[in-house]
């Protein structure tokens, strides 16, 4: 029924379009606009309540020419759905038309082949038919992407944002159908940008299907490595227990990233002088280092739970048991390295803090010798100020008198200067005799 009134509008609106092109009228073009959007207003209500699986039957019966104008008509928002249920040479011309390229999702299904997965790109449903997979990945996917997909398998995939809102003890958990839902959080570190990405890990009939919104190094590894090595996966929980222990292994990476630029950051805060420029920025890169390890412990936290719950609930074999263990014994020292790696992040603060601290002394102490320095001046300057001087250099000429008095103030101000640094040596050389004393008789 709907077919055939589409076809009807569109019908009309042909015969419309040339009767109004041939007419030789005045207004002849505000007609035409005027019918040409009463046909547009129609098929665009019409196109809205229909669901995209008859929008895509719908799409393959019209004339290519009818298909273009409907295919303008969809807005934005349901573009991608009705690719989902077209052909691909239909899709490739669809896209290669007037409207927008389709949405920078990715779903990859992996099937295994020979002890090795093979991946195959999901575009549509048609792409599902006759499909056998092991892992179903879908990255970034639109809702209506991740409804049709649960649909074709039978299983419900959320957005992986949503675990953010789920309390801690929710997110690992077996629902009563016997699927396993894991919300996990990964890590991803670039360059002055690190940040936890959740992924949704669900374990259906034997397949494991994870939801993300970014692509994620451990995800590029772990395809890498089950296409190259043969056995590398058996089952769903293989893969997921490899997830994991990538992840382990990228956090272990990013540690090693850390004590690299703590190394070089240390070499700067050790040296004997360091500016306040320098100090800032040495204060700034310490900070991103302590959140960036803060992240990896966290991280490894969520992955400790998150394999603690599948041993706990008896769902692995033996093997996968034991290579869980071996995971959990990498967690184990990671989080002695972080925890070592927060002291040190301490100690290079605190020492950093302290130069700065001693700058500061320093410019207080020149200070306070500028003004010892220019105090016997002041009163120097203070009684020559008053009238007893001019009596007591009363038959003097001014100009030798005054140029005396500024001489004398000259040279009172350099003994002072003299006598503080002769002073200020003696107290240094004093403390360094007292700090040699001591270390000998500690020896």
């Amino acid at each position: 029924m709907s077919q055939e009134y589409i076809t009807e509008l569109l019908r009309k609106h042909k015969l419309v379009e040339d009767v109004v092109h041939n007419q030789n009228m005045p207004r002849r073009q505000l007609v035409e606009v005027m019918v040409h959007r009463k046909h547009l207003a129609e098929i665009q209500t019409l196109l809205a309540k229909l669901p995209a699986g008859e929008l895509g039957s719908l799409f393959e019966a019209l004339a290519a020419d009818d298909v273009e104008l409907l295919w303008r008509q969809l807005p934005d928002a349901r573009r991608n759905e009705v690719l989902w249920e077209v052909s691909e040479p239909l899709r490739e011309r669809l896209l290669g038309s007037s409207g927008p390229a389709q949405s920078e999702s990715q779903v990859n299904a992996f099937e295994l082949v020979a002890g090795r997965l093979q991946q195959r790109a999901i575009t549509g449903r048609r792409d599902m038919q006759a499909l056998s997979p092991l892992w179903v990945d879908l990255l970034n996917a639109t809702p209506a992407e991740r409804l049709f997909v649960g649909e074709h398998f039978g299983v419900a995939l959320p957005d992986p944002g949503e675990a953010i809102d789920l309390e801690v003890s929710s997110r690992f958990q077996v629902a009563e159908s016997g699927d396993i839902h894991l919300h996990s959080n990964f890590l991803l570190d670039r360059d002055g940008d690190s940040r936890s990405v959740p992924v949704l890990f669900v374990l259906h009939a034997g397949v494991l299907f994870t939801v993300r919104n970014e692509e994620l190094p451990v995800f590029r590894l772990q395809r890498r490595r089950a296409r190259t090595q043969p056995g590398y996966v058996a089952d769903g929980f293989d893969l997921l227990i490899d997830l994991y222990g990538a992840d382990v292994e990228y956090s272990a990476d990013s540690l090693e990233d850390i004590y690299a630029t703590l190394g070089k950051v240390g070499r700067q805060v050790l040296s004997e002088t360091m500016s306040d420029e320098e100090a800032a920025a040495i204060l700034a890169a310490i900070a991103e280092e302590e959140d960036l390890n803060g992240r990896i412990r966290g991280n490894i936290l969520d992955t400790q739970r998150a394999l603690s719950f599948l041993m706990r609930g008896k769902l692995l074999s033996a093997g996968q048991r034991d290579d869980v263990r071996e995971i959990l014994r990498d967690i184990e020292s990671l989080n002695s390295h972080t925890a070592f790696l927060f002291d040190k992040i301490n100690f290079l603060m605190d020492a950093t803090i302290g130069f700065i601290n001693i700058n500061q002394n320093k410019r207080v102490s020149q200070l306070t010798a500028f003004g010892m320095v220019f105090m016997p001046i002041n009163i120097l300057a203070g009684m020559g100020g008053m009238s007893e001087f001019s009596m007591m250099t009363e038959g003097i000429p001014w100009p030798i008198s005054y140029g005396a008095f500024a001489v004398g103030a000259g040279l009172v101000g350099w003994a002072t200067y003299v006598g503080l640094k002769y002073f200020e040596g003696r107290k240094i050389k004093d403390s360094a005799r007292s700090g040699e004393g001591s270390l000998t008789r500690t020896s």
